[in-house]
């Protein structure tokens, strides 16, 4: 495969192994699709799996294949027998760990649209928004941008799994949703896009997985979660769940994270993705937690505890991911792995004074 000529839209290039499993990985897929050993990753066992950087890796290598691939990797290997099984045992590992961090989410008898509410009332995790909004600098700033980009420039894809596996009002609620993330069809108002002129305001490299290397295991889990719901049929449920809970916590932080970068000295093309999120998401909650998990449940009630269990599954990986950026700035530290992202040309950097920002610790590393 040539180089694209444009390498905004992908594929990315293949990640630095991180452990012998993700290694094994990288190492194939530098040739030609053949058999992997077979007992590759039978004996995988880690403390914990959502944090475990090889683990966490290898998924999303696989993972990546069904996306937009990777940079000269044979095409053939998305389906290659050997490494879809190796893909398997780790989503058991991965699966299996999410189910112990969250249990088994009971449906309240007012039906999933309340017990969303409720898990999304119960919330507790720490305030990475409150911290982005009033006191973070901008090489923090920078660092959440740099995590988020593993999502956000793929915005809406992982959750468009769902649309051929659902029929009915949950269909028609998910398309709803998803024309909207993907700007009615206008490629200047694609969520993508506008999160892509936000790394481009703060820096940062705007390509399409660009910051896959220094993204840690807890930023990969974020993501590995809604692929393997999503590449799942037995966890449409969950899939859809976890968008519920996706868009009913996501218009006040977005408010919060626009502010920050305001507090910071940035304009309405830096901000314009958190914004468009304040009022598209506000809608969209609601049409999440009735139309779509409501209209599932209605069509297949069975489903009702698979689609409590993906939102609780994401609000509870999410909060170790504000965890993890919180504790790091506390203790000096960078968020991210090495390499950092470069810093800012002296030219874009904001006239507003940071002065404001002393009450949180400078990053370091």
């Amino acid at each position: 495969m040539s180089e694209p000529a444009d390498r905004r839209y992908g594929p990315a290039t293949v990640p630095t192994a991180r452990g012998p499993l993700s290694a094994a990985v990288v190492e194939a897929l530098r040739r030609p699709p053949r058999d992997l050993p077979a007992d590759l990753g039978v004996d995988l066992d880690p403390a914990d799996p959502i944090t475990d950087e090889d683990l966490q890796l290898t998924l999303f290598l696989c993972y990546e294949l069904h996306y937009r691939g990777w940079l000269g990797v044979d095409e053939s290997w998305e389906w290659q027998p050997t490494l879809l099984a190796l893909r398997a045992r780790c989503e058991r590992v991965f699966e299996a760990a999410l189910r112990r961090l969250v249990g088994a989410p009971s449906v309240p008898a007012a039906g999933v649209a309340a017990g969303l509410a409720e898990l999304v009332a119960a919330d507790d995790g720490p305030s990475l928004a409150a911290t982005l909004q009033r006191r973070a600098d901008l090489s923090q700033f920078r660092e959440f941008v740099a995590h988020r980009s593993v999502y956000h420039l793929r915005e809406a894809d992982p959750h468009s799994w769902a649309l051929p596996r659902l029929g009915g009002p949950a269909k028609a609620a998910l398309v709803e949703i998803q024309t909207d993330e993907y700007g009615n069809g206008r490629l200047d108002r694609m969520h993508a896009e506008l999160f892509r002129s936000t790394l481009d305001g703060l820096g940062l490299d705007t390509g399409y997985g660009a910051h896959i290397d220094v993204a840690p295991a807890v930023t990969l889990a974020t993501n590995n979660l809604m692929s393997l719901f999503g590449l799942h049929r037995r966890l449409r449920g969950a899939l859809l769940g976890h968008l519920a809970a996706f868009e009913m916590t996501s218009s006040l932080p977005n408010r919060r994270y626009g502010n920050g970068l305001r507090r910071l000295g940035f304009d309405e093309v830096a901000t314009r993705f958190y914004d468009e999120h304040v009022e598209a998401d506000a809608v969209h909650e609601q049409i999440a937690a009735h139309d779509l998990c409501g209209g599932l449940v209605r069509v297949e009630p069975a489903l009702a505890s698979d689609v409590l269990f993906g939102a609780a599954a994401g609000l509870a990986v999410d909060r170790l991911f504000a965890a993890h950026l919180l504790d790091s700035w506390a203790a000096g530290r960078s968020s991210l792995r090495t390499p950092a992202p470069p810093a800012l040309p002296p030219t874009v950097l904001p006239t507003v004074p940071l002065a404001s920002t002393a009450a949180v610790p400078l990053v370091t590393g």
